[in-house]
């Protein structure tokens, strides 16, 4: 037996008191704020806005407050404002500090803790104003309440001014609370995108049905004839135009969005329910105490229980079933279907890594019980709105029987060893999902560029002819029919549409989408991405999906070879980097089977020099909305979503 030789440390004695790090106040959020926000990125940036609003929320839930504004003021900051009953600003009875201070600069200090304050919050499941402030360069908070005006100003979480009392200038009562998120802290950006925060926004209103929403930007950049960009969202109907909103260019089967809105044992239950003729997948948001449930839980499932044993019932009762057929499955009797189920529980629990999945077990049951009363009461009045249901349910599953055959061949081929897998595959040796990668390129020219300049250890190929099917307006009949949609799935291992996805079934954990710099590789990209989220779209929802990024010039001049990835970088080369008499020649590549194997290894394939873009979804709903008009059947929408957008392209940006 022998002995491995092993290093030693000598022991030490100075492990005491004095070696224990105290943080007191807001010091842990500034050392580790990814643990409070989850990212100092764009995404935590954002997050700052949302907390501060979810604050007005509250006020507007527990029915103290109707009007919110937010201003994206021009030095960066933002502003945002309530007309609630104001933060306390009496002496906190355990801190010796106003209550105002109390709150701004202690960690979980606030009237959602003990079921004093709010019976009902959406701001629980955050991590509060304080949070804000301890990542703020600066912030000053105005309280309108008992006759006066309430100012104090902080810097990084410290305050710099006493609580200062003015008197009110006007009767009115609210809170205002403007902040600058740190630079050091928010070190990638500290500016706001106007698009993302309109999202959420937007989102709320529907949400929160009469609350009105006033979203400013006075950034130069916001301007427009001097005055800045100003969106109000005020929706009385709440989610139901929020149904109306996201399946506006769709055509719907029932003109009249089915609403259900009950409580019981202290959870507010909303429902919106609206299936529609073009649309071959279904679309659920789950919210809980407005915070998007963007991995399900109790309420979810609840909503599709009842669903699928709703129809059932009523399928048998209208003859649309014998008593000898199987019953509905939920995904036919979901197709085509937009719903929305918002709940307001006065103790969530959230489950999962990012803590978006409702985790109560009443609520299933409440949720089942109170949507099965009220849907069957409604068909029973609304009988061909119940048989149009059906008869697309039924359609679905008849679809669903002609594919059966395709999908059992895809079904059989994936569990077989790679010898089975499509012909055109050229297959990676690694055997790891972890650290292998696919690349799908188009034709046969680019396939057999990118076969050569891979590193045939962790990288694998596959070439797919011509434009895809787009599966935006398919039926599963004719996916599964399809040589290339088939090979996607094999490759990839998706396995089949509507099961739950698996990512223990991948075979590569970096699908890349490499397709040419023109108009006919923007469509098939384009392509590729529709299906993915339609037939699999957590692949897309948890990053397995980038997109590769080819050089569109190569510059030469003498011996030397620049490569440019856009038309800024080749101006800057051409204009600035060179002498203003240097001679040099340009390349534009049209097509990666015009590049060498070692330039595309070089520029494009090489994980240590080439850039790879992760495809997101922050706003499943917007997602969904644009796939339909840009994908889908119906000409209008697009044309008009050409015309809204069209004009904002420059000349420069099209490939003519």
């Amino acid at each position: 037996m022998t002995q491995a030789s092993e290093s030693v440390t000598p022991i030490t004695h100075d492990y005491g008191a004095q070696q224990i790090q105290v943080l007191e106040g807001l010091e842990p959020v500034r050392k580790r704020p990814g643990m409070y926000i989850g990212t100092t990125g764009i995404r935590g940036l954002h997050h700052l806005v949302y907390e501060v609003v979810d604050n007005a929320v509250d006020e507007a839930l527990a029915g103290h407050c109707d009007t919110i504004t937010i201003d994206l003021n021009a030095d960066g900051s933002v502003t945002v404002t309530d007309n609630g009953r104001g933060i306390p600003v009496d002496i906190h009875p355990q801190t010796g500090k106003s209550a105002l201070e109390t709150v701004m600069t202690i960690l979980h200090a606030g009237g959602k803790f003990g079921g004093g304050g709010y019976k009902v919050s959406g701001g629980l499941h955050g991590v509060g104003v304080s949070v804000v402030n301890a990542l703020s360069m600066s912030l000053e908070v105005r309280v309108w309440r008992d006759g006066s005006t309430f100012i104090q100003r902080y810097e990084r979480g410290i305050p710099v001014t006493a609580l200062l009392k003015e008197p009110a200038q006007e009767q009115r009562r609210g809170t205002s609370v403007c902040f600058q998120p740190d630079p050091l802290i928010f070190t990638e950006t500290v500016e706001f995108d106007y698009t993302v925060l309109a999202g959420r926004l937007r989102e709320l209103a529907y949400l929160n049905a009469g609350i009105a929403i006033t979203f400013s930007d006075h950034r130069p950049a916001g301007l427009k004839n001097g005055q800045p960009r100003s969106e109000t969202y005020r929706y009385q109907g709440g989610i139901r135009e929020y149904i109306a909103y996201l399946n506006r260019d769709k055509q719907p089967l029932h003109p009249e969005v089915i609403f259900i809105q009950s409580e019981r044992q202290g959870v507010q239950v909303e429902v919106a329910l609206q299936w529609c003729i073009d649309a071959y997948s279904d679309n659920l948001l789950g919210f809980a105490n407005n915070i998007r449930t963007i991995d399900g839980g109790t309420h979810l499932e609840g909503l599709k229980a009842v669903l699928t044993r709703t129809m059932n019932t009523l399928a048998r009762k209208r003859n649309k079933l014998k008593d000898s057929e199987e019953k509905l499955a939920g995904e036919h009797i979901r197709e085509g279907l937009t719903a929305i189920v918002s709940v307001k529980v006065p103790d969530p629990e959230f489950e999962g890594q990012t803590k978006t999945k409702l985790g109560n077990t009443e609520v299933r049951g409440i949720v089942d019980s109170l949507v099965g009363e009220a849907l069957s009461e409604y068909l029973e009045f609304h009988p061909q709105v119940g048989d149009t249901i059906l008869e697309k349910a039924i359609q679905a599953y008849q679809a669903a029987e002609a594919a059966r055959r395709a999908r059992e061949l895809v079904r059989r081929k994936s569990v077989l060893e790679s010898s089975t897998l499509p012909g055109k595959l050229a297959d990676c040796s690694s055997r790891d999902p972890r650290e292998s990668e696919l690349f799908i390129v188009e034709g046969d020219s680019a396939g057999g560029s990118a076969k050569q300049a891979r590193d045939r250890r962790f990288q694998a190929i596959l070439p797919l002819r011509g434009k895809i099917l787009n599966i935006e307006k398919t039926d599963d009949s004719k996916i599964y029919k399809n040589t290339e949609i088939q090979a996607l799935i094999t490759a990839v291992g998706l396995g089949i549409k509507g099961e739950e996805f698996d990512a223990a079934k991948l075979r590569y954990h970096r699908v890349i989408l490499l397709t040419d710099a023109d108009v006919d590789g923007a469509h098939i990209r384009t392509l590729l991405l529709t299906f993915f989220y339609r037939y699999q779209r957590p692949i897309a929802e948890e990053g397995y999906i980038y997109i590769g990024c080819p050089p569109l010039y190569k510059v030469e001049r003498g011996r030397q070879s620049y490569y440019c990835y856009n038309d800024r970088e080749l101006e800057r080369l051409t204009k600035h980097e060179f002498p203003s008499n240097a001679s040099y020649t340009i390349q534009r590549f049209k097509g990666l089977g015009e590049m060498m194997p070692q330039q595309l290894w070089e520029t494009t394939m090489n994980p240590e020099t080439r850039t790879l873009k992760r495809v997101t979804i922050e706003d499943a709903a917007e997602a969904d909305r644009l796939f339909t008009i840009l994908m889908g059947d119906r000409v209008a929408p697009r044309r008009e979503f050409i015309e809204t957008y069209g004009p904002q392209l420059s000349l420069a940006e099209l490939d003519i």
